[in-house]
């Protein structure tokens, strides 16, 4: 028989609330005496005594709420709460900590927040999934309150095999040792055996562009429901130039590529690597039916001018409204949340690309930024777009050998980066490529081979997991090679991996520390020789 067990955390409130109760009766009596209560009217001295205790009280009870820890979500599923730390010295990293947990539990996560310092060694070890949110101050210094992890926890021989976790770190580049505490903190969980589950996202004096990427990424971690961003990013208008099925007939999704420009003016430049930030939009039928629903005119404007159904084709659908008011309406309205697409193209071939899947929900019905721009924009319309650095995954410095690692999509990002090494002139260029089926799913496959047949690839493996070859996946192909990864790390390689976050990404990352042994590995990663970009 189950047995129910009341909450921990309630039955612990309720017995420090119990006691601040009896506390505050048992020095009444003392002070007013036994029977104080049967006093009618009670003298003023017996008043003021009452009004001093119960501020007494309210004020013990204000300072045990304050000093309990925080933030964990109730639950007897088994699992632990997803942990999310904070390091913070002016108070902007444990607010960004709070907005984590927030967007985490409004995705259906279960969290515990807590401060670096209230993290010890039996906390971490029995914790699954860790985000960290860190500050740097001075010259590469921790937070004040963080150096008791430090002498505490960083210096015991901790074995976290179990233990999935991301960092948010927080810098001035303006310094010296930029993000140096995150860094550490990184590099601390890797050798005592955590999985990261993406790369470090390094933040510049509260770069919203990077806040952005790390509210996407927190998208992964819950049931991929819509949230609005922390802060919108600052669109430029560009126009839908060409879109194509490149896979008909795959057993996959509908892939599509897709050539924008900017709707005013020249390209901006960019380099290999940087991501597309787009704006979705809601396709017109089905604002024209949400505005049905609610009784609203399809040809309202608002005070500005603008069609409150293009107001509201950028926005969250509410289930209700108050109002029929057009302004009413918009004032209540938060903004879709941006798509990252990394881009495909470089400036020099005249527009910039793109290669994405068009994604469905379990009903079948298209996922909202790749529907609409996969099924619902039509060529020549408006995309709501911004260009986002992505210093992580530049191309290298210099002509070095560069191993290039991906699936699926994630062919757009190496594909840019293989531009960009031909217009350099930098032929010790290795891809290593998976997809479903070579008939289907080779995106860019003439192109790619061409390449290779001319000297830019020298070595071009790919890998179809449905047409029966002797590797599965790419990162069978990788380990099969592993003695020829070795050596091209031994001549100076970068290895730039690009794909899926599922899977792949964990999968060739145990295959390199296979091969190269798990403190090569982090080398690689410290060298910023090991980069990935990972969704």
């Amino acid at each position: 028989m189950n047995r129910f067990r009341f909450p921990r955390a309630i039955a612990g409130n309720l017995a420090v609330g119990l006691l601040l109760l009896a506390g505050a009766g048992l020095l009444l009596r003392l002070h007013l005496g036994e029977d104080w209560w049967l006093a009618a009217p009670l003298p003023p001295r017996r008043w003021f005594a009452l009004a001093a205790l119960l501020a007494y009280t309210a004020w013990c009870a204000a300072l045990w709420w304050r000093s309990r820890p925080r933030g964990d979500d109730s639950g007897d599923s088994g699992v632990p709460p997803l942990l999310v730390a904070w390091a913070s010295q002016t108070g902007f990293a444990q607010q960004l900590a709070e907005r984590t947990a927030q967007g985490l539990r409004d995705g259906g996560r279960r969290v515990r927040v807590r401060a670096l310092d209230q993290v010890d060694a039996t906390l971490l070890a029995g914790t699954r999934e860790a985000l960290f949110v860190a500050s740097t101050t001075g010259e590469g210094d921790p937070p004040d309150h963080a150096l008791a992890f430090l002498g505490q926890v960083m210096r015991q021989p901790l074995a976290l095999p179990e233990l999935r976790y991301a960092v948010l770190a927080l810098g001035d580049r303006s310094y010296g040792h930029y993000c140096a505490f995150g860094h550490q903190l990184d590099d601390w969980l890797r050798r005592h055996g955590a999985q990261p589950l993406f790369d470090t996202v390094d933040v510049d004096n509260a770069d919203p562009a990077a806040l952005r990427h790390w509210q996407q990424l927190l998208g992964q971690l819950g049931d991929g429901s819509v949230q609005a961003d922390w802060s919108a990013p600052d669109y430029q208008p560009w126009v839908l130039r060409r879109r194509r099925q490149l896979n008909p007939g795959s057993v996959g999704g509908p892939v599509f590529h897709l050539r924008l420009q900017p709707a005013d003016g020249d390209l901006p430049a960019w380099q290999a690597g940087d991501i597309a930030e787009i704006g979705p939009r809601h396709a017109a039928a089905t604002v024209e039916r949400w505005m049905q629903v609610h009784g609203l005119d399809r040809q309202a404007t608002l005070a500005d001018g603008r069609a409150l159904c293009d107001v509201l084709a950028a926005s969250k659908l509410p289930d209700a409204i108050d109002s029929a008011d057009a302004d009413a309406v918009a004032s209540t309205l938060q903004a879709l949340p941006h798509r990252e697409y990394s881009i495909a193209s470089l400036p020099s071939e005249g527009s910039l690309q793109l290669l994405l899947r068009r994604q469905a929900h379990p009903d079948g019905t298209p996922g909202l930024a790749s529907g609409w721009l996969c099924d619902h924009a039509a060529i020549g319309e408006r995309i709501d777009l911004r260009l986002r650095a992505n210093a992580n995954f530049h191309p290298p410095a210099d002509d070095a050998p560069l191993v290039l690692v991906g699936n699926g999509t994630g062919i757009a990002g190496l594909r840019a980066h293989l531009r960009a090494r031909i217009d350099a002139g930098a032929r010790r260029n290795w891809l290593l490529f998976g997809e479903r089926n070579r008939a289907h799913d080779f995106h860019f496959g003439e192109e790619l081979e061409q390449w290779w047949r001319e000297g830019w690839i020298e070595h071009l493996d790919t890998v179809f997991s449905r047409d029966g070859g002797p590797h599965r996946y790419v990162q069978d192909a990788l380990a099969a090679q592993a003695g020829r990864l070795r050596q091209w790390v031994d001549d100076g390689a970068t290895l730039l991996v690009c794909g899926s976050l599922q899977g792949m990404a964990p999968a060739v990352d145990a295959v390199i520390a296979r091969a190269l042994g798990d403190e090569r590995k982090d080398q690689l990663v410290m060298q910023r020789r090991y980069r990935r970009d990972v969704y």
